[in-house]
């Protein structure tokens, strides 16, 4: 086997997790200087913070104007379970996954939520289910990107527009770096701390009129607690739309989100950052297509998520191995990569094929994603002459 030497250059940023995930470039704890603390989140000034954080998301996002947006507990965990607890029963539910966080929704639907109608189109780690077997005539439930695969829903083109159910999408690693067919989305949910690098904790609901319309006209069987009520007396209550959050919010994580923001504007709004995420991906994608040892965790390159990049040891000495034993050595990849602190937790989901999983988002630097791949031929060559030794 061909040996590899040991690169003199590094990344200057070598935070590739997939969540939280890097900070924006030349980010500081000056950006939180202006931080609302030690006041009320209920103030005037508090409440006006919390709305320009909302107000720069639906401009960033390029919300319709009568699609609500608002800040919520718990991350993008917080908001998908909300809205599954506030709006699913109402029909019956179609439930894509193809991953682990998919895999999570239909658990909590069948065993928390106890709903006896749910079909669940499933695929392996790598694919996506058949659109084409989705009945729209049911609540819709996907991942937009799925974090641990690296596998993405390529357009909104399969969703009809005169669909009769809801399309709920957990969006979390696809927001700011995908782009979303609003006319296609009624339930869009994700994090502070994904695509922009913000701070974790929060998570953003994104709803339509089609949403809000379920909200006012229909209630669950189940009881909902607190954090979860939208509504009262059969009506939304739009202030939790406008800065009125149902819990105490971190005004510290307030400000990094709104520090980041206000970065995403400066280079150039959305399309700046899709560019930024496409760019970097790239990098990646170029480097599996000339390199026979390893290849994309998706198998359909329309599919191949820009922000996580999934990957997997495709040498066959390693591939005839156990999977605890390619386990053992993937672990042993991403462990020397970040014992050199040339990349921080790049090691693949618990429950994924064993392999590689580097943050590609528009808060990394393509020159540092550059600067990684030479690294990882690296590791990956002193890994494979560790097990040639044992063998």
């Amino acid at each position: 086997m061909t040996t590899t030497s040991r690169p003199q250059a590094r990344p200057n940023c070598a935070h590739f997790s997939s969540g939280p995930c890097a900070k924006r470039p030349g980010w500081s704890p000056q950006a939180l200087e202006k931080a609302f603390l030690g006041r009320s989140h209920r103030a005037k000034e508090g409440k006006a913070r919390l709305k320009l954080a909302i107000d720069k998301t639906k401009a960033l996002l390029g919300l319709p104007a009568d699609y609500l947006c608002g800040i919520v507990p718990a991350s993008d965990t917080g908001a998908f379970e909300l809205a599954m607890w506030s709006m699913l029963g109402a029909r019956g539910v179609d439930a894509l996954a193809w991953e682990s966080f998919g895999e999570g929704w239909v658990t909590d639907m069948t065993k928390q939520l106890k709903l006896s109608d749910i079909r669940l189109l499933k695929a392996p780690y790598g694919e996506l289910p058949d659109p084409a077997q989705v009945d729209f005539t049911r609540d819709v439930i996907f991942t937009a990107n799925g974090t641990t695969s690296g596998v993405r829903v390529p357009n909104y083109d399969w969703i009809p527009a005169n669909r009769a159910g809801l399309t709920f999408a957990d969006a979390t690693s696809a927001a700011f770096a995908q782009p979303v067919d609003w006319s296609k989305v009624d339930v869009f949910t994700f994090s502070w701390q994904k695509v922009l690098g913000s701070e974790a904790a929060h998570g953003m609901l994104v709803l339509s009129p089609r949403a809000v319309e379920r909200l006012e006209n229909y209630t669950p069987a189940w009881p909902l607690p607190k954090l979860f009520r939208l509504t009262k007396a059969g009506k939304v209550q739009r202030a939790i739309f406008e800065g009125e959050t149902i819990n105490t919010p971190s005004m510290l994580a307030l400000e990094d989100y709104l520090d980041a923001l206000g970065w995403a504007e400066r280079i150039g709004g959305a399309n700046a950052l899709m560019a930024r995420a496409d760019a970097n991906a790239k990098v990646i994608y170029d480097w599996v297509e000339r390199t026979p040892w390893i290849a994309s965790l998706a198998v359909d390159p329309k599919t191949r998520s820009n922000t996580s990049v999934c990957l997997r040891f495709v040498d066959p000495a390693l591939t005839a191995l156990p999977v605890e034993a390619q386990a053992a050595f993937a672990k042993s990849v991403s462990g020397l990569l970040e014992k050199e602190g040339v990349a921080m937790d790049a090691g693949y989901y618990r429950d994924a094929p064993p392999g590689l999983r580097i943050w590609t988002g528009s808060t990394i630097e393509a020159s540092d994603v550059q600067l990684l791949v030479p690294w990882i031929e690296w590791a990956y060559a002193e890994a494979r002459a560790s097990l040639a030794k044992v063998a």
